[in-house]
Order: C-alpha cells, then structure tokens, then sequence
C-alpha cells in the first residue's frame, strides 16, 4: 500500500463491479506516472530517483522546503515492487467504482483527493512533531512516501460505512462483515504504528491512518453541513408559509377562509 513499502489487506469482493469514469482515469494516471516516470524516466534515463525525491511525500521537503505539492501528487507514484501499485489500483477499482456509482462521479472524487491529501497532511504534522519532541530522524525525515494508500484507506472507510452489513473474506477464507473488518484493519495498524514507531518498517502506517482519519472528519463534516442547509432550507419555507384566516361574515359569504402563501 503506501510506500515506504508495500502491503494489502486480503478481501474478497465483487469482481465483476464495472470500472466507473472517475476510477479508471485515476488508474490511468496512476499506471502512467508509474510506468512512464519511475520505471522508464527515472530507471533508464535520469538513472536516479529525483521524480520520486520530489512529487512524492518527503517530510523534509514538504516541511522545511515549502513544497506544498508533495501531498497530492505522492498519491500517484508508487513504489518499483509491481505489487504496491496493483493491489493498490485492485482495491480503487472494487471500492472506488462502487463508491462513484453510489456518490456520483464529482463527489467521490472530492471525496478520494480530500482523504489522500488529508493523509498526507497528518503524515507530515505527526512526523513534525515528532521530530521536536524526540529529534529529527534522518530514515523518516528524508525518505519519500509514495503510493494511492491513504486515499484507499478512505475509500475502504466509506465502503464499511456505506456497504457495512455486505460480506468480505479477510484473507480470501475468513467470512466478516465489512464495518467489522474495517474496525479490525484500524485496529491493526494502529498496533502495527505502535509496535514498529512512526519510523519503522518499509509500510507508511501513519498514512494509512491518515486516510482513515481523514475521510471520517470529511464525511462528518460534510453530513453536518448538509443537515444544516437543509434545516435552513426547511425553516425558509416554514417562514414563508402563511396561514391567513378571515371569519368576517362577509367572506364567508364569498368563499369561506383564504389561505395565502
């Protein structure tokens, strides 16, 4: 998933869901930039690594150099093991496609770019504070995290909220409930984080959590916003809604009471 490295939660869905507008330009750029940037630009002809250096998440860069492009374009490059950047597409492809057809095209794609950049913007605030607090690091510091993951991890969070009672099999044999194996996936990296620190390991656990993170404060921050509106829209309605009753004899006589809006 995220790099530093990769990795993937194991579930089974609906492989026959159809590749929707929004999910297959995503894979699309993401396939590209992989293929025609990392593998051919930086392996053959640069010979070094300074797309990744620069487009991915590095802390140091996007800290201390002000480049504030780094959390959105890091989501479309990936690591050089072939697995990072399938199972990462698989996954869009499976959640994102359902996701669209259920939102719509416009937000679930707010919704993927909002839960990738928030990713990356708490990567880079928890590594920061981390580094007053214990000391720079130089391994996490300077190293680039690259990879769709965050915005996956979003994804796999709307996908438990939405389709939360529908049946996936963790690790292709265990049978569970998708809000349940979202809940344990969290749980997981959370214990993962925990255990390796921000800095451990070759997966980007902190970023992961950053896509759930983010897309649960976007959801609940967009479904305020919208009750909000519409108790704005119902009190307007209420206001201009009129009940005027007249019981003068003389109106009666002409038609009863008159309501008037």
């Amino acid at each position: 998933m995220g790099n530093r490295g990769g990795g993937s939660p194991q579930m089974q869905f609906n492989m026959m869901v159809p590749v929707t507008p929004v999910v297959r330009w995503l894979i699309g750029i993401n396939v590209a930039v992989w293929l025609l940037l990392q593998l051919i630009l930086e392996g053959y002809v640069l010979g070094n690594a300074s797309i990744t250096w620069t487009l991915g998440l590095v802390p140091e860069n996007f800290l201390s150099k002000f480049f504030i492009w780094e959390p959105l374009t890091y989501m479309f490059l990936h690591s050089r093991n072939v697995f990072h950047i399938v199972f990462n597409m698989l996954l869009l492809w499976w959640l994102g496609s359902e996701l669209e057809q259920r939102w719509g095209s416009r937000f679930f794609l707010m919704y993927y770019l909002v839960s990738g950049v928030g990713a990356g913007i708490l990567y880079g605030i928890v590594v920061l504070i981390h580094g007053l607090i214990m000391g720079k690091s130089a391994a996490i510091w300077t190293s680039p995290v690259v990879g769709a993951s965050g915005a996956v991890f979003g994804l796999m969070l709307a996908y438990g909220i939405i389709f939360g009672e529908r049946i996936v099999y963790f690790m292709m044999v265990f049978p569970m409930r998708a809000k349940w194996f979202v809940t344990i996936l969290g749980a997981v990296e959370v214990a993962t984080l925990l255990n390796n620190g921000i800095g451990g390991g070759d997966v980007a656990n902190l970023a992961h959590l950053g896509g759930l993170a983010s897309g649960f404060l976007f959801l609940q921050g967009y479904t305020r916003l919208q009750q909000r509106r519409w108790r704005k829209q119902s009190d307007r309605r209420g206001r201009g809604l009129k009940l005027v009753v007249n019981n003068d004899k003389k109106d009666d006589e002409k038609g009863g009471p008159k309501y008037w809006n």
